[in-house]
């Protein structure tokens, strides 16, 4: 299965992923859009409040293939990101378990979006196969490997997901 890059995708995005137990190909060859899930996610605080993240990119005078796409760092959007995480969801039920797997993410510069995507995918992705484990379901381990196989993809007008919240408001209040 190949799908696209995401920075905290939304529930959909996952369960399609969990749903298939083989190899999932992240596609970086595509030309990058703006706006979509692969630099943006939208979480909600307690009250249902939208937030809306987005990793800031370096700006390009052309079309830029996805995994060419750079990280700016002119903003403190990392500061910026885990303090809105942490007041949307420090008083729910999980945010202590996952808080120490999300926090440190936050602390390091990373040039890559897609190297950003894929280290909280593969957070999000462990999480998840211990919840599985943990109620005695085991799949296989979802592997990412990039793949070269493009085609003029594109994703949003095939897949609901683009305004969907992320993932993270299903774990931070389900676990799972």
């Amino acid at each position: 299965m190949i799908v696209p890059t995401a920075y905290f995708g939304p529930c959909s995005y996952f369960d399609l992923i969990a749903g298939h137990n083989g190899e999932v190909q992240i596609e970086v060859m595509e030309s990058f859009e703006k706006q979509t899930f692969r630099n943006r996610c939208l979480i909600h605080d307690l009250q249902g409040r939208e937030i809306r993240l987005t990793v800031p990119v370096k700006k390009v005078e052309h079309k830029q293939l996805t995994r060419d796409i750079e990280i700016s760092y002119l903003s403190k959007w990392q500061h910026q990101h885990w303090i809105a995480l942490k007041s949307a969801y420090e008083h729910t039920p999980y945010f202590m378990y996952f808080a120490d797997l999300i926090r440190p993410v936050y602390e390091k510069e990373r040039r890559w979006l897609v190297e950003l995507n894929e280290e909280l995918t593969q957070i999000v992705l462990a999480v998840m196969q211990r919840r599985i484990e943990a109620n005695g379901v085991i799949r296989g381990l979802l592997s990412f490997e990039h793949t070269a196989d493009w085609q003029g993809q594109t994703w949003t007008d095939r897949h609901p997901w683009q305004n969907e919240s992320s993932i993270l408001d299903r774990l931070m209040r389900e676990g799972a």
